[in-house]
């Protein structure tokens, strides 16, 4: 059977606005990943400066909505002389909202470790940084994968945002079809079916890694 006219434009747009999202997100993720490690490692075990500031910024990031912080990189920077692309802005709010969020969580399970393995492993010679890094935040990674991947899985969802920076993505290609044709309930159940489908995958990647990283005896399984 061939879609009629409508169907065919919405899905061609559709997938257009998908390369855009999965761009989005990718880098997002990745670039969240990595901010929550190193801001939750310093809120534990950076010295008092350092500390204040990663919970300053973990703070302000959990406190304000990503709509406010997209709208002051894009539209509020450039009074300072600060340009970011419509892509850029998006990908930078995604990552430093994220990595507020995933840094609460490996700061809880880096807290969760028990005092006993980091002086032991003083004790064997391992110096301070060595025994954070080899020893302490492998095992708090595990215990944070839950609550990371499900921070990952909100990011998808709200990736749908970037549109207000005029990154038009998935959302931002459907809401141009739904106001051309004026047919905004298929439109935005069409997309409900392709974020529920990046969500699943992102699930079963979850899922596997999980099982990947499961050790026996450690945690649940």
């Amino acid at each position: 059977m061939e879609l009629s006219p409508f169907y065919q434009e919405l899905i061609s747009s559709l997938n257009r606005g998908l390369l855009v999202s999965i761009a989005l997100i990718v880098p997002s993720v990745l670039g969240g990943i990595v901010i929550g490690i190193l801001a939750g490692s310093v809120r534990v075990f950076g010295v008092p400066w350092l500390r204040k500031a990663a919970d300053g910024y973990a703070a302000i990031f959990r406190g304000t909505p990503l709509v406010v912080q997209l709208f002051i990189l894009y539209f509020g920077l450039p009074n300072l002389g600060i340009y970011f692309t419509p892509y850029w802005a998006a990908v930078v709010g995604f990552m430093l909202c994220s990595g507020a969020y995933q840094s609460e969580y490996v700061r809880g399970a880096l807290l969760s470790i028990k005092r006993g393995q980091y002086f032991g492993a003083l004790s064997l010679g391992f110096s301070g940084v060595q025994t954070i890094v080899w020893i302490i935040i492998p095992q708090a990674v595990r215990r944070a994968l839950h609550g990371c991947g499900n921070e990952i899985i909100y990011l998808i969802k709200y990736s749908s945002l970037a549109y207000i920076v005029t990154c038009i993505e998935l959302t931002g290609e459907g809401k141009t079809i739904a106001t051309e044709y004026f047919r905004f309930t298929e439109v935005f159940l069409v997309i409900g079916v392709y974020y529920l489908v990046l969500v699943s995958i992102a699930s079963m990647i979850l899922k596997k890694i999980e099982t990947k990283w499961h050790i026996p005896g450690f945690g649940l399984h």
